[in-house]
């Protein structure tokens, strides 16, 4: 069990980040790959990515088990910037003193199946070569394994940031940490979840960032060291199918069903989030037609919806944004 302890102080510092942490993603997602979770949701991707994987990045899988602990400092704190290239620059500028600290712990690690690599020391010396590689490394995984599929984490972060935008509005702090049933619980002054160590995170006045990720699964994760920044990775609400090949384009059906007034109205309408109901109140149509102008723009991939509740909340992708910067006189 995770127990993650609130003081007043900290209720008003809690942030949601505004878009994918890359190097959040690269960690969860490579830990995803080796297994087999969550198969309607990652079962295409990794049907996609392992092929090209092949053999699987020696360093990445020794560092990153597919359970366990995985060294802290393959996830600095970003301070909002998102950048691949700024984000691995910032793990290799990692003091020695850090990489000796995380990977004295990675090689104590109790579900460690195999004695940690061989080269683990002129990493935690921090030898430039060993840097080198781990930057190749991390860059060449996002390479073939996420920046193919990037739009589309984006656009699934982006749906479950409408949700927690729509749940502080109507609560607040106190209305957004509830929204996170049933993977986090918020028993106030204290956020519990399932975890697979008791541990007890004390904020201390420090605030809480959540960061949603796409590649995380069923439980939320965070940061072994206590002195870090206080970070709660979360596991997005996901909508099927997010991993259909890449680059295919929308039929011809579905691109001439988009020609007019009321899909384009839609389209400037969910940029900030809206339900089937919404819609159709705000657009003057039933529900149902509603709901079959939302299907036709979702399978162009102009639209991503995510079920809350009783509710399907809808909101723009990359995709829908582009269409929308080039045809404003629809």
């Amino acid at each position: 069990m995770l127990r993650v302890h609130f003081t007043t102080d900290d209720i008003a510092r809690v942030r949601v980040a505004t878009a994918p942490d890359p190097l959040w993603e690269i960690t969860n997602s490579f830990q995803a790959l080796a297994g087999d979770d969550a198969p309607l949701l990652f079962g295409d991707w990794r049907r996609l990515v392992r092929p090209r994987l092949r053999p699987a990045p020696t360093l990445l899988t020794a560092l990153l088990p597919p359970r366990g602990y995985s060294p802290d400092f393959l996830t600095p704190d970003l301070g909002g910037s998102y950048d691949l290239e700024g984000a691995v620059d910032t793990v290799l500028r990692t003091p020695r003193t850090v990489l000796r600290r995380d990977l004295t712990e990675l090689a104590a690690s109790p579900r460690r199946t195999r004695p940690l690599f061989s080269e683990a020391r002129a990493l935690a010396d921090g030898e430039p070569s060993m840097l080198r590689s781990l930057g190749a490394a991390l860059r060449g995984y996002h390479r073939f394994a996420l920046a193919p599929f990037w739009s589309r984490v984006r656009a699934q972060v982006d749906a479950d940031l409408a949700i927690r935008t729509r749940e502080v509005l109507r609560g607040g702090t106190e209305g957004l940490l509830a929204s996170f049933r049933p993977v986090l619980r918020w028993r106030p002054p204290v956020l519990e979840a399932d975890y697979p160590v008791e541990r007890e995170v004390r904020l201390g006045g420090r605030g809480l960032l959540l960061q949603p990720s796409l590649f995380c699964v069923r439980r939320p994760v965070t940061l072994a060291a206590p002195d870090l920044p206080p970070v709660l990775v979360y596991p997005v609400q996901h909508a099927l199918g997010w991993a259909r090949p890449p680059g295919r384009p929308a039929s011809g059906g579905d691109l001439g069903a988009l020609i007019g007034r009321t899909r384009a109205a839609i389209l400037e309408d969910v940029v900030t989030g809206r339900t089937t109901s919404e819609l159709a109140v705000r657009l003057g149509v039933s529900g149902p037609a509603a709901s079959q102008h939302t299907a036709v723009l979702r399978r162009a991939n102009l639209l991503s919806s995510v079920r809350r509740g009783k509710h399907v909340v809808h909101t723009i992708t990359p995709a829908g944004r582009a269409l929308l910067g080039g045809a404003g006189s629809l």
